[in-house]
């Protein structure tokens, strides 16, 4: 499974997590970023979809152990982070700053009580409108009258409520994108060449890498199929048929790949 993560100057990039963690943090990214998008927006339509996130990213982040996860990976880096302290190659200033913001984030994450979004599942008419969102067209006006009414109400006041509903997981995204920076930040890029579409790595033993980055120039038309595990990582080019089915492309193409520790 692969994920498209950025646009950026006709450049795609292309992130695959190596651990089921990994995994849970790129999804809760990805609902966090179209959550911030829809709440910079006025319309109930909008905010209906907001409201959908929110309980989506209850949802993944309810499938997993996810805060103790969360804390033992902060502390992990907390760890890393403090051990180049007197290291003449490390701006002091920039290790201290990156060590304040894990500290908090860690800190956030304790003060808060229970599991995360147990907030949200303890409010009974989110817990309504949740039940009857799973449900095709659920939330109808005949459905959900109360709803309905909350969704003709003044955009100023819709935006309140959602954001207050959405502060409550913000420690939980917090640690999230900060785990993911500085994850991302570990990675060494290299350009690569698949031949007739097809790149495979060795990987070294002794290491273990969690993310995969791989950024290709979006004019060539081509998507990657990655596949990997602790020893090895293997790339298939898939170009879109003219009949629109995805296949095996067979030409040479260059690609920046990023393994993250």
């Amino acid at each position: 499974m692969m994920c498209a993560h950025i646009w950026t100057a006709g450049v795609i990039l292309y992130e695959y997590p190596f651990h089921e963690r990994i995994r849970t943090y790129l999804r809760l990214e990805h609902l966090l970023q179209r959550l911030g998008e829809l709440l910079a927006r006025p319309t109930p339509l909008d905010h209906h979809f907001a409201l959908i996130t929110l309980f989506e990213i209850v949802e993944v982040g309810g499938r997993t152990d996810l805060k103790p996860d969360l804390m033992r990976d902060l502390d992990r880096y907390k760890s890393q982070l403090a051990a180049l302290r007197g290291n003449p190659a490390v701006v002091e200033a920039t290790l201290e700053q990156a060590l304040q913001r894990v500290e908090r984030a860690f800190t956030r994450l304790v003060q808060q009580p229970g599991k995360i979004g147990a907030e949200l599942l303890e409010n009974e008419w989110l817990t309504s409108v949740r039940s009857r969102a799973v449900i095709p067209a659920g939330t109808c006006s005949f459905d959900l009258p109360a709803y309905h009414a909350w969704q003709h109400r003044p955009a100023k006041e819709r935006l309140h409520e959602l954001h207050g509903w959405a502060l409550t997981l913000a420690p939980m995204g917090e640690a999230v994108q900060l785990l993911l920076q500085l994850l991302r930040q570990s990675g060494r890029t290299q350009r690569v060449m698949a031949q007739a579409g097809q790149y495979q790595q060795n990987l070294p033993s002794g290491r273990s890498f969690q993310l995969l980055r791989l950024s290709i120039d979006g004019a060539l038309g081509l998507a990657p199929e990655i596949s990997g595990n602790r020893l090895v990582v293997a790339i298939r080019l898939l170009r879109q048929n003219e009949d629109g089915h995805w296949g095996a492309a067979k030409e040479d193409a260059v690609f920046d790949l990023t393994l993250c520790a």
